[in-house]
Formats: C-alpha cells, structure tokens, sequence
C-alpha cells in the first residue's frame, strides 16, 4: 500500500506499485495448483496461504450461490459460488414507491461497491433508472436524495476511524460511455460525489480517496478530480489508451491505478500479454508516479495465462524509461 500511495502523492516510488488480486472463484477452480503458482511470486502475494479447504465457507454472501436480499430490499441473485451475485428484484416498481422507500437504518459504515450510482440502479431496475433521468422529474430528485442522505450517515461513521487512503467503487460507465451521458451525470450525480468526498476531505484535508470505477468513464475523470477523488481505478479496454493518455497525462495529471485487461487475459498468448502492459506502462509512467497496475485474477484464466500476467508486470513495473 505505502508504493501505492506514493505514486499518488507524487513521490518517486521505486517501482511501479502492482496490485492483484483473485476471486473466489478461480481458487474454487484450481485450488492447490493455484496456490502453488501464487507462492512463486511472493512479491504480489506475500507468501499468503489460502485456506483451501474453508474457501466456500468463507464466502461473503454476495459471493455465494442462492438469493440474499440487502438492507434496501434489493434481492440479489447468485449463480456461481465465487461469483459477485447480481441484483434481479428491485424493491421499487413504480415512481410512487420512490416516495415511500424508507432508508435503512443501520449505521455501520458499509459503503459497498455500488454505493451511489449502482444503488440507484438497483433500487429501480436499470430501464426504469434511465426512464427516471429521461424525465428529470421529481422522483429522481427525491431517489437520488435518499441515496445520498444514506451514505452520508455511513461516511459519517466511517470518518474517525479512516487510514491514509480510502476506497469507493461505483460503476459509472457501460462499454462505449455513460448510459445516462455525461451532461446529466454532471447534473445529478457529480454533486453526490462532491458532497458525499467533501464530508471526507472537510474532516481530514491529507485523506486520500482512491475510486474504482468500471466502464469508459474517461470525459468525466476530471469531474471526479473535482469531486475529491485523488486515484481513479479505470479499465483499460473501456476507456482505450489513446483516451486515458489525454485525459489524465497531456489535458491534465490524473493520477491512475490502471485496470489492465481482463478481457485479454484468458486468450491472450504470452508476447501478446507482455504487449500489453508494455505498451501501457511506457504510455503512461512518469518518473514522479502517478501510475499503478491493477490485476484481477478469475476462474476463466488458464494458469499458464496467470503466470504470463505475472511475469509481464514484475518486467515492467520495474521500468524507468
């Protein structure tokens, strides 16, 4: 974490910082063969042990086969144990529910990935969200405002106990831009995130707020800045090099914790792989920071694929120019 944060403060780190990470799921899968791979590069894992024989046990519940519902009344269906389940019943099917739905009441600092926009999205389904911002009537002012007031009591619990950096991840984007198009995102959900990493930044200017956010996001990463957000987790296949070049190395400095692609990964051959970080490390390193490599690991991935991922960021997160 310490490389991580000095990459986004800007102070030289030595090294590329590299983040991977493995779902559930691929350890399901593989099991001892993974574990075997993963002791060959203490460097990423630490020489942690996984608990093969409790890994479905360990399970959280949105990770596990079955329905769970959440303290919005969203239902959220699982199909594959390791597997982030998705939402399939939304609590509210017409726009007078809007009115009606209460907030829940726990106040125990949980801010899930999906916390603003994504919540809405569950709340209402996604046709009916984008009925609601088509619209902009006053049911989407008072759903989005009870959103906000949510998470605002949660951030408030969270603040006495933050570290140096705190997380969020929210979809903000689909494939090819935002479904609900960057003019009404500034409109109605920019001043959420304003206020909602206001309340942290009034409380401890040093804090650093670190956002993952999936999907091509790029036209609005400078708002996100303005928002408070110090590092942006973007997808690099989303958003493409030449965009994320612009935006966050020649328009401006955005700091980056770049999601290398996923998509690649189970097909790519080994050259194709060490391609790919190449290119994204020499496109986007500078020698004060601003850049991290971020890896996630699924079941889809043959080991062999795993290995060359490895391989690839240990080269080049070593890189000077």
């Amino acid at each position: 974490m310490s490389d991580l944060i000095q990459a986004i403060r800007m102070q030289h780190p030595d090294t590329i910082p590299v983040t991977v990470s493995i779902l559930p799921a691929a350890w399901l899968k593989y099991g001892e063969e993974l574990q075997r791979l993963t002791d060959q590069y203490p460097q990423f894992f630490g020489g942690n042990q996984m608990d093969l024989s409790h890994v479905k046990d360990n399970l959280v519940t949105q990770y596990r086969q079955g329905s769970s519902t959440d303290e919005w009344g969203c239902v959220w269906s699982g199909l594959v144990d390791g597997m982030q389940a998705l939402v399939t019943g939304h609590p509210v099917t017409d726009e007078e529910d809007i009115f009606s739905l209460p907030i829940p009441k726990n106040r125990d600092g949980r801010l899930p990935h999906g916390f603003m926009y994504l919540r809405l999205l569950d709340l209402v389904g996604f046709e009916n969200a984008m009925i609601l911002f088509a619209e902009e009537n006053e049911a989407l002012r008072v759903l989005i405002d009870k959103v906000v007031e949510y998470n605002t009591y949660q951030i408030a619990a969270v603040l006495p106990h933050m570290g140096e950096m705190i997380m969020f991840g929210d979809d903000l984007g689909m494939q090819r831009g935002l479904a609900i198009g960057a003019e009404k995102w500034r409109k109605y959900l920019k001043p959420c995130y304003r206020k909602l990493y206001g309340m942290i930044k009034a409380y401890k200017p040093s804090e650093l707020i670190y956002m993952h956010t999936d999907g091509c996001i790029w036209e609005i990463m400078p708002d996100l800045v303005e928002c408070g957000v110090d590092m942006i987790n973007p997808q690099f296949r989303a958003n493409g090099i030449d965009n994320l070049v612009r935006v966050c190395r020649r328009e401006q400095i955005i700091p980056i914790h770049l999601d290398l692609d996923r998509q690649l990964f189970p097909f790519g051959s080994r050259s194709r792989i060490f391609d790919h970080v190449g290119e994204c490390v020499e496109s986007l390193w500078m020698p004060e920071g601003g850049l991290g490599l971020n890896v996630e690991f699924n079941y889809e991935i043959p080991l062999e694929n795993m290995a060359s991922v490895l391989d690839a960021v240990e080269k080049y997160r070593h890189y000077h120019g």
